[in-house]
């Protein structure tokens, strides 16, 4: 119960409402609010306050989950990777929403005849990351950049480029890229100084470049002269923006099916891309059932890394 109630308080740190904690462990409003009360009757201390239509966390809270934090999610990944994994039983994978739509839809379809009880969720890589850590996902699939220390193995098993829909640009007219990349290093204050910016700016509609994952990707379009207009927090609003022809629009190559005519008009951004990768905790590949899945998601995309380089 105290693992529970500390659980819980962790999530309300993040999310700031018990309604959408109820969502994250599927149980009920009523359920949040017994496990937070029991680990404040256990501790003594008043662990919650309202803020408005949130809840906040008292400093001795905040306090608490800065001590104990980091072990409580080592801990549930202790706990996950003890537990028995039946041919029957739940295997939770975390996958990123665009490597779903883009690359992994077709390849699920076929592998869920095989093993029908796989549970897909979706989210941005730093909740991926974190629910692989505290076990409630045994894998997890990611899209961009992954931060240091992450502490879970990775495997690389595509970098995937990116492209810009809806640039209507003549060709003469557009930035000299290739020489820009070249040009993009680091100076001896850092790369910010070092960035290679072009004369002409062009506006374009991203992703959200502050996301951990994406931040890395400002520099580079800097240097290709490009600059962000709009950033979305939304792949899919993103292509249906490109679809209705406004743009241009960044996406990577495996969302350029879902844009159309659009899609099939891209143009690549040479050596601008992203990496995606398959992480899990270092004791998951001894369970069988995770191994099978892992060689299946290997060689599915190793199968379409040779159809992308046949197709140049």
């Amino acid at each position: 119960m105290l693992l529970e109630g500390l659980e819980t308080l962790c999530l309300l740190a993040s999310e700031g409402t018990m309604a959408k904690v109820a969502s994250r462990l599927y149980i009920s409003q009523s359920a949040v609010s017994k496990r937070i009360n029991q680990l404040e009757l256990r501790l003594g201390k008043k662990l919650i306050e309202p803020d408005g239509r949130q809840i906040r966390l008292t400093p001795q809270a905040r306090e608490l989950l800065a001590r104990v934090a980091p072990s409580l999610a080592e801990m549930k990944g202790v706990l996950a990777d003890s537990q028995t994994l039946t041919d029957g039983s739940p295997l939770p994978v975390a996958c990123s929403e665009t490597l779903l739509a883009g690359y992994l839809a077709r390849f699920m379809h076929d592998y869920l005849a095989r093993d029908p009880h796989i549970a897909l969720s979706t989210h941005h890589t730093p909740v991926i990351l974190a629910r692989v850590r505290g076990g409630d996902a045994l894998l997890g699939i990611c899209a961009g950049r992954l931060p240091p220390g992450h502490g879970l193995c990775a495997e690389l098993l595509l970098e995937e480029p990116f492209y810009l829909v809806g640039d209507d640009q003549d060709e003469a007219a557009r930035p000299d890229q290739q020489g820009a990349l070249a040009d993009l290093q680091p100076s001896e204050g850092g790369i910010n100084e070092g960035v290679l910016v072009q004369d002409k700016v062009r506006k374009i509609l991203t992703m959200d470049l502050e996301n951990p994952s994406n931040r890395y990707l400002r520099e580079p379009l800097a240097a290709l002269g490009f600059a962000p207009a709009m950033e979305l927090d939304s792949y899919l609003a993103l292509i249906e923006l490109a679809k209705a022809g406004i743009g241009p629009v960044l996406l990577p190559a495996g969302l350029l099916a879902l844009v159309g005519d659009q899609g099939r008009k891209a143009r690549p951004l040479p050596g601008l891309g992203r990496p995606l990768h398959l992480v899990y905790r270092p004791n998951s590949l001894k369970r069988a059932r995770i191994q099978r899945l892992v060689e299946a998601i290997r060689g599915h995309f190793a199968r379409v890394a040779i159809a992308d380089t046949s197709s140049e």
